[in-house]
């Protein structure tokens, strides 16, 4: 254990090297990397600007002059966490009719703003929304982007592409009719500026349609996000090329079927196609029977950041009956399924990645990706280690930014947290995230 003294020493050795400008030193803490290999202690990190310039030990790496030595003694010190599925317009209310009809025009003004700077607060430093108007998506992701609001670096869908939009949806759901609709929705959508794109009812569509979509996506270099609730919404996603499926699905069945694992395996094997990733969403599920029962966190304030006094009320007051959701009516007998499923997606080697659906009904950005990490770890035997991994590292590499984001390392962005503790020993301390770094800059 190092010594106060050590480190005044340290600071005065190295204070006599020319000035530096822009420069931090993150000091004392126990540092996961992201990578996923031994914990770094007494760790340092230099960071220069908005970039991490050096990491190494006090011991051996030294603090430049005139450098803003930050203390993270007693601390985990790891990348900034990423939630891969989140819905920017949604907050939790437990009525969407009643939510989209009522505050459609206020999504970009108020509703998104809100979702992103509570997940910034929460720890949360890049994050995909999937689903939301094209024109807010894009608005609030540039403004995030420029400065202007609090938020994660955010990667957008904008609408659904699906076969038929629900009723009263047609806002954030595109409906496609034929094949040459379908690449032409994409191409809008793809013109407009989206990340990536989000397919949903692929089994509801002619194989054309869907294998349109994939296609059309894949050569401007965007991947595509498919659901995976029913059987066929898999086996046709898995034979047109979806990158990434979403949530466990398949909603009180015991497990997938042999011939999707077998066609998960066989994909997962093609190395020259890169890693098929899987968003399990499972802490929305898993959770919700104790929510139910233990609705005090409901009363968590964290989650009225950004939203004005009647919105909050309105929120609370959708809530008063948490028991009596038909959202959640099915939930009860779809919770025991997720052990095996979760179990399931282990085996086929594809490589999982945190994300929540964070925004559904009683389910707040302030709140959801610390469950999912903590539901992964404590319920389904997660190694922290690898559970921090994938909310760091694989969702950089999924879309394609693991050059600037995803691990503490030298060159990439300083988006970094920190939490007074073991966070490998006790996961949940990510409820309560100390400090928050973007690009360089402390926010919380």
């Amino acid at each position: 254990m190092k010594s106060r003294k050590f480190l005044t020493i340290l600071f005065f050795a190295f204070s006599l090297q020319s000035p530096a400008q822009n420069l931090k030193a993150l000091v004392g803490g126990t540092l996961i990397d992201g990578f996923g290999g031994t914990p770094i202690r007494n760790s340092v990190i230099i960071i220069e600007g908005e970039r991490i310039k050096a990491v190494g030990q006090v011991e051996s790496l030294a603090i430049p002059a005139g450098a803003e030595i930050i203390s993270t003694e007693g601390m985990s010190v790891l990348p900034g966490l990423w939630d891969m599925h989140v819905h920017l317009m949604l907050n939790g209310h437990s009525d969407y009719t009643h939510w989209d009809s009522t505050y459609i025009d206020v999504f970009e003004s108020v509703i998104m703003p809100s979702s992103a700077h509570q997940l910034l607060m929460a720890g949360v430093t890049s994050a995909r929304d999937l689903g939301a108007p094209l024109e807010a998506s894009i608005n609030v992701r540039n403004r995030i982007n420029k400065g202007e609001i609090p938020g994660p670096t955010i990667y957008v869908s904008g609408p659904f592409i699906q076969k038929a939009p629900y009723p009263n949806t047609e806002a954030f759901r595109w409906g496609v009719n034929g094949a040459a609709d379908a690449r032409a929705k994409v191409k809008k959508l793809i013109d407009a500026g989206v990340d990536v794109i989000k397919l949903i009812d692929q089994d509801q569509m002619t194989l054309e349609e869907a294998k349109a979509v994939v296609d059309e996506a894949h050569k401007y270099g965007k991947m595509v996000v498919g659901h995976s609730h029913r059987p066929d919404e898999i086996r046709i996603g898995l034979q047109i090329g979806v990158d990434n499926f979403e949530h466990t699905g398949l909603s009180s069945a015991p497990e997938y079927p042999e011939d999707i694992m077998l066609m998960m395996k066989e994909r997962a094997a093609k190395m020259n196609l890169g890693p098929l990733f899987w968003t399990p969403t499972v802490e929305g599920l898993f959770n919700y029977e104790y929510v139910r029962d233990n609705p005090e966190k409901l009363d968590d304030t964290s989650w009225h950041l950004g939203l004005p006094d009647s919105i909050i009320r309105d929120i609370r007051a959708s809530l008063r009956f948490p028991g009596r959701m038909s959202y959640f009516q099915l939930t009860p007998v779809r919770k025991p399924t997720l052990d095996r499923k979760f179990a399931q997606l282990k085996e086929s080697g594809v490589v999982m990645l945190v994300g929540t659906d964070s925004g559904i009904p009683m389910k707040f950005h302030s709140q959801s990706t610390w469950n999912e990490l903590d539901v992964w770890v404590n319920h389904f035997g997660m190694d922290p280690l690898l559970t921090i991994k994938a909310a760091t590292y694989w969702p950089a590499v999924a879309m394609k930014v693991d050059k600037d984001y995803g691990t503490i390392s030298e060159g990439k962005y300083a988006d970094i947290i920190a939490v007074r503790g073991d966070v490998l020993r006790y996961i949940n301390l990510l409820q309560n995230v100390d400090m928050v770094m973007k690009h360089g800059k402390k926010v919380k």
